[in-house]
């Protein structure tokens, strides 16, 4: 509340009013708002400083628009409406009328000076934390980059060693044919000599069957 010395909960809410007490507070006020300057002794800021100091007047409501906000508040010992327009917890103006009527139609004129006050204000934080979203886009977005960048150096790395081992089981393939063909014409070879050891054995062995024949006779 106003009065509590505008919170930095309070300043939090959105733009509502709240609802006008029916006596005057009896919370002790623990830091009340200030003036933006230093205001003479005499002057309305001062008197409802004091008011709210020794809890004398009563917080209608409060409307908060960003850093801005409007108060109106009620003296009932005087019937006297107090309508103050601060930023933060520093009193910017304050109209003083026993009116109630000028009283609602001066908060609503602060409240609607609120909502324009705070437009800067509220696209400030809005295009900060667009801001700050982008650059976690762009961080997940390099992150991402690097990732691909280092798979694409890893898959270009391993292509190379494939290609590598390919040419070396090209090269292999080539060595073992040559062996292999050089290893059956020696087969060929030998089983050509074999062929031709076997046919003289049996010449030789048919001529000594005929001989042995004869002799017998």
């Amino acid at each position: 509340m106003l009065i509590a010395g505008l919170s930095v909960n309070a300043l939090a809410q959105s733009s509502t009013a709240s609802p006008a007490p029916t006596t005057v507070s009896t919370t002790p006020a623990t830091v009340a708002a200030k003036p933006a300057v230093s205001a003479s002794a005499n002057s309305t800021i001062s008197e409802l400083q004091q008011l709210m100091q020794s809890q004398g007047v009563s917080e209608l409501r409060t409307t908060y628009n960003g850093n801005y906000g409007a108060s109106q508040l009620f003296k009932p010992d005087t019937r006297t409406y107090y309508v103050a327009l601060f930023q933060q917890k520093n009193f910017w103006r304050v109209v003083k009328t026993m009116s109630e009527t000028q009283a609602e139609q001066v908060y609503k004129s602060f409240v609607g000076q609120t909502e324009k006050l705070a437009e800067v204000d509220i696209r400030r934080i809005k295009l900060e934390a667009e801001k700050q979203y982008t650059e976690q886009l762009i961080a997940a977005q390099e992150t991402r980059l690097n990732a691909l960048q280092n798979d694409l150096v890893v898959q270009q790395q391993q292509e190379q060693n494939v290609s590598v081992q390919q040419d070396q089981a090209r090269q292999q393939a080539q060595l073992l044919s040559s062996k292999q063909q050089a290893a059956r014409s020696e087969l060929q070879g030998l089983q050509s000599r074999i062929r031709t050891l076997e046919a003289q054995q049996t010449v030789l062995d048919s001529g000594n069957f005929g001989s042995a024949k004869t002799s017998k006779k």
